[in-house]
Parts: structure tokens; C-alpha cells; sequence
């Protein structure tokens, strides 16, 4: 009587397929609590804070370079109660709004005042100069120097 050869086995069964499934399904159940959600909003803080001072020197730029058609200059309103919601870049010769942006609602945005005005020169002419963005214990400082008008931020 001739031997038959032993069947190949192709793919995997039931039963090995949802033991691999509950294998991954039992890992990503240990490791998502554990990930740290909160370098997110820290991250979040970084991006507003930037954005912020990005817009400032644009405020900035915006008064010096219209300089000759616009005798008051442009301003950085932060808009809702503190901590703002928003802020929009205004002309201050038209009143008209620029530009706008809204503040994502993890990120906590301060300041000594919610208007920063730029003049012809492109100095500050509000008497307030500072900002605070913060999230999950990250802090940015945003300090605008009146003479010059210059926008700089600091991590602390």
C-alpha cells in the first residue's frame, strides 16, 4: 500500500486568526491609556504661539508698509473675554478686518490688554506688550518691544 504524502496547509484557520486579533486587540488596550495625550495640547500651544507672533510682525509690517495711505496704522485685537477666543488683524484708518483666526479651545491665550496697535513706523503704540499661550504646562511668553515694535517669544 503507497504512503500518500501529507497535505500542504495553506493560510491559517479560524480559530488562529481571532487568537491574533485578540492578541493586538489586548496590546492596544494596555498601550493607548498610556499614551500621552497631553504632548498634543503642548504641541497645540507651541503652533498658536507661533501663529500669533507670525501675525504680530505681520500687523506690524502691514502699518510700515501702508504707511503713506494709512495714518493710524493696523492693530491685533484679541477677541472674547479673557482667555481669548480669537483675534483679527484690523486696519484702523477703515475699521476693516484684515484678517481672522480663531484659538483652538485647549490653548489658553492671555494678555495685559486685548488690543496691540502698530503706528506709521512700525512701533507699538498700545501701552500693553505682553501675551501668555499656555497648554498642559507648556508657557509661551509673547513680549512686543513699543520703540521698535519687535515681536519675540519665549518658551518658559
Amino acid at each position: 500500500m503507497p504512503v500518500e504524502p501529507a497535505k500542504i496547509r495553506m493560510g491559517f484557520g479560524l480559530i488562529e486568526a481571532a487568537m491574533v486579533v485578540l492578541f493586538i486587540g489586548i496590546l492596544a488596550a494596555v498601550t493607548v491609556p498610556r499614551l500621552n495625550l497631553a504632548i498634543i495640547s503642548k504641541y497645540k500651544a507651541e503652533a498658536t504661539a507661533k501663529k500669533i507672533v507670525t501675525d504680530l510682525r505681520r500687523t506690524r509690517r502691514l502699518a510700515l508698509s501702508d504707511a503713506a495711505n494709512n495714518t493710524e496704522g493696523f492693530s491685533l485685537r484679541l477677541l472674547g473675554p479673557g482667555p481669548y477666543t480669537g483675534y483679527e488683524i484690523v486696519n484702523l484708518d477703515t475699521t476693516a478686518t484684515v484678517d481672522s483666526h480663531t484659538i483652538d479651545p485647549e490653548v489658553t491665550v492671555t494678555g495685559d490688554a486685548d488690543e496691540f496697535d502698530f503706528g506709521l513706523l512700525g512701533n507699538l503704540t498700545s501701552t500693553y506688550t505682553q501675551i501668555t499661550v499656555s497648554a498642559e504646562g507648556k508657557i509661551f511668553i509673547i513680549t512686543i518691544i513699543r520703540a521698535t515694535g519687535t515681536v519675540k517669544c519665549v518658551e518658559s
